[in-house]
């Protein structure tokens, strides 16, 4: 019986010249190919090169939440690699705020499933380059949508991730002005290491104000000494 293997790649923060050149050999050499989603700049560049592809994003209008959608992905990937090689492509990098990702490498152990998966660069190295920081001073992430981390932030500086519509930046500047002033800067970050990248220190009021939020936009609170043990 003939043994099928599963791949998983990201395609990087957005920029094409980002994505590694092991990817890229991957994708040129795969039959077959699946994206998480097509809504991602770098699927253009795929485009253009006339590469043959599927996508789950039928399947975001088909789900009642989030947890429904990513089982779905992953019911539908262990499908399909016990009848053919797969290369499952998704934003940025596969071992960052990947869901479907995390749950797959549960399922193909479960399964005895051959997984591969090959680095990629996500969002965060774009991000430190914009703000000039270092990470190994201590920092955090947190998923806009877990409001649980977000209602208990970290006495450190603190990323806000998956920011991706207006309506999730309201309900997130609530939570987030339980424990700062309104007027707390914090930095928006918009499409970064993209030619229309927005790097913009904003009053926390002003988060869901801004009319370019999309599924690449993240927030950075930078830690204040003092004010955060006391906030």
């Amino acid at each position: 019986m003939a043994e099928y293997k599963l791949t998983v790649a990201g395609l990087g923060p957005g920029d094409a010249g980002l994505v590694t050149r092991a990817t890229w050999a991957r994708i040129e050499a795969a039959q077959h190919i699946i994206l998480r989603t097509r809504i991602h700049p770098t699927v253009e560049v795929l485009d253009a090169a006339g590469i043959s592809y599927e996508t789950y994003d039928h399947l975001y209008e088909e789900a009642d939440d989030f947890d429904e959608l990513y089982a779905s992905i992953v019911d539908d990937l262990m499908a399909r690699a016990r009848t053919m090689d797969v290369l499952y492509l998704v934003p940025g990098s596969p071992f960052v705020a990947e869901r479907t990702v995390q749950l797959l490498r549960e399922r193909t152990m479960e399964a005895g499933v051959p997984l591969e998966i090959l680095a990629a660069m996500s969002f965060l190295e774009p991000l430190f380059a914009a703000l000039g920081l270092d990470p190994v001073n201590g920092l955090s992430i947190v998923d806009a949508m877990d409001e649980e981390a977000v209602a208990a932030p970290p006495a450190q500086n603190l990323i806000i991730t998956q920011l991706y519509s207006r309506e999730l930046a309201s309900d997130l500047k609530i939570l987030l002005m339980e424990h700062f002033p309104d007027t707390q800067e914090v930095i928006y970050l918009h499409h970064l290491a993209l030619p229309d990248e927005r790097v913009q220190r904003i009053p926390l009021f002003e988060l869901d104000w801004q009319e370019d939020i999309d599924h690449l936009t993240t927030l950075f609170i930078p830690y204040t000494p003092g004010f955060w043990e006391n906030g």
